[in-house]
């Protein structure tokens, strides 16, 4: 796969204690074009390769020596790392999604998903996107928080159309795809988008996402 912008190979670090799985995802990396500018096996080397190497993604584990790989991303975004930084894990804890998210990383994906999701997440991370394994929101596993109650309603303001928008957004479509499915121009997602997200106060794509997890909102139809 090449970066669309630079027409190059995108390039990748990954991160994981186990040294057969970095071979592996290695090796799909390069079946996909992409080309692997190190490997290592804790957060802190992380943290070090990726803001020496300055790759376009670095694929971290969660569950690593001397530095776990939120602490990791939590390091880097405070760096200032333009790297997108996708968490693959074996945990589906609903916790440790959120605190991904919150560390800053841009995908969660889960160790036991088929190798297409990685690619899918790589295409959405790429174009602005956050991306959330299908695995865990078809699993039902984005329940109510427990002592928060949630509205009966919390899309109740927005119009059908912002409905669908945002639902496409929080199950994994990216824009341009979104604007093929409903027939209408990337700009007029990007105005639904805009739209919902001022109605629901909340301002990137991120907090978003958090919103459908707290209100058990991902995996909801496109109507109403």
């Amino acid at each position: 796969m090449k970066d669309y912008q630079t027409d190059r190979p995108l390039t990748v670090v990954l991160a994981d204690d186990h040294a057969i799985v970095r071979e592996g995802i290695a090796c799909l990396c390069e079946a996909h074009g992409f080309r692997v500018l190190g490997q290592c096996g804790d957060g802190a080397a992380a943290v070090e390769l990726v803001l020496t190497m300055g790759p376009d993604l670095a694929i971290i584990d969660v569950h690593m020596p001397v530095m776990d790989g939120i602490q990791a991303i939590r390091e880097l975004r405070a760096a200032g790392t333009s790297a997108k930084l996708m968490v693959l894990s074996v945990s589906r804890d609903e916790t440790m999604v959120r605190d991904a998210l919150d560390a800053g990383a841009d995908a969660y994906l889960v160790k036991d998903g088929p190798s297409r999701h990685l690619m899918d997440a790589v295409g959405f991370v790429r174009d602005g996107g956050v991306y959330v394994s299908p695995l865990l929101r078809g699993a039902g596993f984005y329940a109510r928080i427990e002592g928060k109650a949630a509205p009966s309603n919390p899309l109740a303001n927005l119009s059908p159309r912002e409905v669908e928008v945002f639902s496409h957004l929080v199950n994994g479509l990216r824009p341009k795809d979104i604007a093929l499915q409903l027939a209408i121009s990337p700009k007029t997602v990007d105005t639904y988008r805009a739209g919902l997200m001022r109605k629901l106060e909340i301002k990137d794509l991120v907090t978003l996402v958090k919103f459908a997890i707290e209100h058990n909102l991902t995996g909801i139809s496109a109507g109403r």
